[in-house]
C-alpha cells in the first residue's frame, strides 16, 4: 500500500512511526504499514460463494454452495494459532463474505483474541440490522468495493442494482458508527471515473478509499488487455495525488491510498522532489520503513479450503494447509523452496528490477504478476511504469 494522503499531503511523518517503535503489535492501523517486525496481516477468504458476477475476481467466485469451507470451529483455531502468532488484523474477504452466516461471530472472536477485524466486501448485504451487529462485535472497519458510477459499476459486477445497494450499504454502515471506505480496481473501462469517485467520497463523507491497481489473477488473469499502459497509470496516479490534495487544501482530508504496483513509491517521491524536496526527504524515509512489496512476508492469505499462499492473488501455488499443520508453522517454514525465497526475494530478481535503484523501497513489486505474462516469477513485473532513467 502507498498513501498518498500520507506521504504527498503530509498527513503521517517518520516520527510517527518511531513513536511506536515500529511494533506491529502498538502501532495504530493507520501506521501498520511502517511496522519493522513485519507481522502478516491475513486475509481470509472465508468463502467462495458471492451474489455478484465481478469480471475480475481472483477467487473466481459464484453463487452456489462449497462443500470445502472451514467450519466455524476450524476458524476458531485458526484464529487462535494467529493471535498467538502476532498477527495484528485479519481481513475477512470471499467471494462475498456476508453469505456466512457465522462471520460476526467469526470477526468477534478475532476482536476478543486481540486482532483487529477488518472486512472487504461488496456491501450489497450489509442491511441496518448487520450493520449494528458488525458494530456490536468491535468491527474495525468496513471496505467496500465500487468501480465507478451506477452504469459502469454494475457493468464491472455483473449484477444490475448492486452500485445502489452498495451506497446502501455504505449508508448503514455509517448509521452504525463503523468506519467504512471504499475500494477501486482501476483498468481502461473505469479510470475515466475517478474524478466521480472523488466526488463520491466527498458527498457521502467517506473518509477512506484505496485504488487497486489490477492484478492478473483468477477471473483478471483475463483482463491484461484492459489494464492501463504505462503513460496511463501515471496519467491515473497524478489524477490520485491531485485530487487528495485538492481535499486535503480544501479542509476535507481523506485517506487515499493506492494498492499493487509499489512503482507508486517512487513515483510519488519523484514528483516531491520537484514540488517540495523538503518533503520528499521525509517520504523517502517512510517509503524505507514500508519497503514495498509484502507478499509471503507481511502480508498472506488463508483461503476457504484451508491453503495457504503468499498473498490473496496467488493461488495457484499453496504452502500447505492449515488442516495438516497451523498457519503460524507453515508461515515460518523457509525450507519450503518459494517460501524462502520470497522472505528474501531482492536476491532472486532478475531483468531491472534486479538493478533498480528503487528495489529497497519497492520490493520487487508484484511477483505474481510478473508470472502471469512471463511465466518466470522473478521476471520484471510488466505493470512498473518508470522509465529506466527513472530507475537508473
Amino acid at each position: 500500500m502507498i498513501g498518498i494522503s500520507k506521504l504527498y499531503c503530509g498527513t503521517v511523518e517518520p516520527s510517527d512511526a518511531l513513536r511506536y517503535e515500529r511494533s506491529s503489535a502498538k502501532l495504530p492501523s493507520h501506521l501498520l504499514q511502517f511496522s519493522k517486525d513485519k507481522r502478516p496481516v491475513v486475509v481470509w477468504n472465508v468463502t467462495r460463494r458471492c451474489n455478484l458476477k465481478c469480471v475480475h475476481c481472483y477467487a473466481q467466485a459464484k453463487d452456489i454452495a462449497f462443500d470445502n469451507e472451514l467450519t466455524t470451529q476450524a476458524g476458531k483455531k485458526l484464529i487462535d494459532d494467529l493471535a498467538g502468532f502476532g498477527v495484528p488484523v485479519l481481513l475477512f474477504s470471499g467471494g462475498e463474505p456476508m453469505v456466512r452466516p457465522d462471520l460476526p461471530e467469526l470477526a468477534g472472536y478475532a476482536v476478543q483474541m486481540g486482532m483487529r477485524a477488518v472486512i472487504s466486501t461488496n456491501g450489497t448485504l450489509i442491511t441496518r440490522e448487520k450493520a449494528r451487529i458488525l458494530k456490536d462485535i468491535g468491527l474495525s472497519y468496513v471496505g467496500i468495493s465500487l468501480d465507478g458510477m451506477e452504469a459502469v459499476n454494475d457493468r464491472f459486477r455483473g449484477v444490475k442494482g448492486a452500485y445502489a445497494r452498495a451506497l446502501d450499504g455504505i449508508r448503514n454502515c455509517q448509521e452504525a458508527g463503523i468506519k467504512v471506505g471504499l475500494r477501486f480496481t482501476i483498468n481502461k473501462a473505469n479510470v475515466a471515473e475517478i474524478p466521480k469517485v472523488f466526488d463520491l467520497l466527498e458527498d457521502m463523507q467517506v473518509p477512506r478509499i484505496c485504488f487497486y491497481h489490477l492484478v492478473y489473477a483468477g477471473r483478471g488473469s483475463k483482463l491484461v488487455e484492459d489494464d492501463l499502459s504505462h503513460a496511463e497509470s501515471r496519467a491515473a496516479v497524478d489524477l490520485i495525488m491531485d485530487r487528495t490534495k485538492d481535499l486535503h487544501d480544501r479542509g476535507k482530508p481523506k485517506e487515499v491510498l493506492t494498492v499493487d504496483n509499489h512503482a507508486d513509491g517512487p513515483y510519488v517521491y519523484l514528483r516531491l522532489r520537484r514540488e517540495n524536496p523538503a518533503r520528499a526527504a521525509k517520504v523517502l524515509e517512510l517509503l524505507k520503513m514500508n519497503e514495498g512489496n509484502n507478499s509471503g512476508r507481511g502480508i498472506g492469505c488463508v483461503s476457504w479450503d484451508g491453503e495457504v499462499y503468499a498473498d490473496q492473488f496467488w493461488r495457484h501455488y499453496s504452502f500447505g494447509n492449515i488442516r495438516q499443520r497451523p498457519f503460524s508453522t507453515i508461515w515460518s517454514d523457509t525450507s519450503e523452496p518459494l517460501m524462502g525465497k520470497l522472505k528474501e526475494k531482492k536476491r532472486h530478481l532478475k531483468g531491472r528490477c534486479a538493478t533498480c535503484s528503487w528495489l529497497d523501497i519497492c520490493g520487487g513489486n508484484f511477483r505474481v504478476r510478473a508470472e502471469a505474462v512471463s511465466g518466470d516469477v522473478w521476471a520484471p513485473d510488466p505493470a512498473c511504469y518508470l522509465s529506466d532513467d527513472e530507475i537508473a
